[in-house]
């Protein structure tokens, strides 16, 4: 369990700065955005999202210039895709296929 929690945080980290998680020039329509912050949405659902089988990771991004929650997969199961939400608490959820994430021996 340790082992699975240092993964997770080990991927937040490691993944929170990447881009272009959506289709160059892709618009979608502007929803109502949470008022928490980002940090305390993921914070709040990152248990959830770390309980559906094959995630690995979850992490902070942006996704055509606005923060969204991504959550990574082990592997491309779209049964474990059906269960994440579209949206959580008005910030867009995007899915990728990482493979298995585990922590770097130094």
């Amino acid at each position: 369990m340790a082992s699975r929690a240092i993964t997770a945080t080990a991927a937040r980290w490691l993944l929170v700065g990447l881009l272009g998680c959506g289709a160059p020039g892709r618009r979608e329509e502007v929803r109502a955005v949470s008022s928490r912050p980002i940090e305390e949405v993921l914070a709040a659902h990152s248990d959830s999202l770390m309980a559906v089988p094959g995630v690995v990771g979850n992490a902070i991004g942006r996704c055509d210039g606005e923060p969204c929650i991504r959550v990574f997969f082990s592997d491309s199961t779209a049964v474990a895709r059906a269960k994440l939400p579209a949206r959580l608490e008005g910030y867009r959820v995007t899915v990728e296929v990482t493979g298995p994430i585990r922590p770097r021996n130094s």
